[in-house]
């Protein structure tokens, strides 16, 4: 392999990136969007196997990717993982494999990740093994296979047009950040298929409330309505929450497939492509597990 492309700055390729950068392979990200504005830069960060399918290999990707949030945990100030305790109420908390309840324990341990850190760590640590990242718009797979014999297709949404996906589909999710009032612990309800969620995250720029899950709705302007719906549905489990300054409302819109595309495939002109995208809600969640899928899917060729 003499040299690789990721199509895709989110949190998908820049972790595909850093493994084959550290691997020895000169990589390149191509990314259209600065963190920011990536549905991981808005994404809440806990991890938990969020709207993704199907559900035994998420949670395969999941289980990998939690002993990888586990040891970045150890240096916070750094990668921006934390493992915080929480609560988990709702009709979906009893659809959870007991897997990944026994990897959490009780009361509830997982990873909340400040994306507003851990993309930069990513980045620096790419950088580090010799990988480079790209503002770049691409136009078509072929472009980067052109300039690469390998390419890594992370680009989440923007495989609908490169990949002419027509199964991948987005879900808007609106989330709200507020001063916090002194909330140390997570908190999650959701019931299953429900458009609307209820968490609170507490990350080291303010609460993080959520949510809501708008299934083929791309608008990204902030819903006032909304908004006030997430802080009241909040406040009802922290009341300090509703009296809480608003610093900020970020919508993101999530790449849902009915199934990860975690495959390969030669595009033509020979060029080999690791399609890794589709990851629903839970792209933080399982990205060191599909990261290493899509490695191995290119040294089986």
């Amino acid at each position: 392999m003499n040299g690789a492309i990721v199509v895709g700055g989110g949190v998908s390729g820049l972790t595909t990136a850093v493994l084959l950068a550290e691997r020895g392979t000169d990589v390149r990200v191509w990314s259209r969007d600065d963190d920011a504005r990536t549905a991981s830069g808005i994404s809440g960060g806990l991890c938990w196997p969020y709207r993704i399918e199907p559900q035994r290999e998420a949670l395969e990707w999941a289980v990998r990717s939690f002993r990888n949030f586990a040891w970045l945990a150890e240096q916070p100030a750094l990668t921006g993982v934390r493992l915080v305790r929480g609560t988990l109420e709702g009709g979906a908390a009893g659809t959870v494999p007991p897997e990944w309840l026994s990897l959490i324990g009780s009361p509830p341990r997982t990873p909340i990740v400040d994306m507003l850190a851990y993309l930069p760590y990513l980045r620096g640590r790419l950088a580090a093994a010799g990988g480079t990242v790209e503002r770049r718009e691409v136009s078509s797979l072929a472009e980067a296979a052109a300039e690469a014999p390998v390419v890594i297709d992370c680009a989440g949404l923007g495989a609908r047009e490169l990949a002419g996906d027509a199964q991948l589909r987005a879900v808007r999710g609106q989330i709200v950040v507020v001063e916090n009032p002194g909330v140390e612990e997570w908190y999650l309800s959701s019931e299953t298929g429900a458009a609307e969620t209820t968490y609170v995250l507490p990350q080291p720029y303010g609460l993080l409330l959520g949510g809501t899950a708008d299934e083929d709705a791309e608008e990204t302007a902030p819903d006032p309505a909304v908004t006030r719906a997430i802080v009241e549905r909040c406040a009802r489990v922290h009341p300090a929450i509703a009296e809480a300054r608003i610093t900020e409302v970020r919508v993101g819109l999530r790449p849902y497939r009915p199934r990860v595309r975690l495959e390969a495939e030669r595009l033509p002109g020979g060029a080999l492509c690791v399609h890794n995208y589709g990851h629903g809600g839970a792209g933080v969640t399982v990205s060191w597990g599909c990261a290493r899928r899509a490695l191995s899917l290119l040294n089986a060729q």
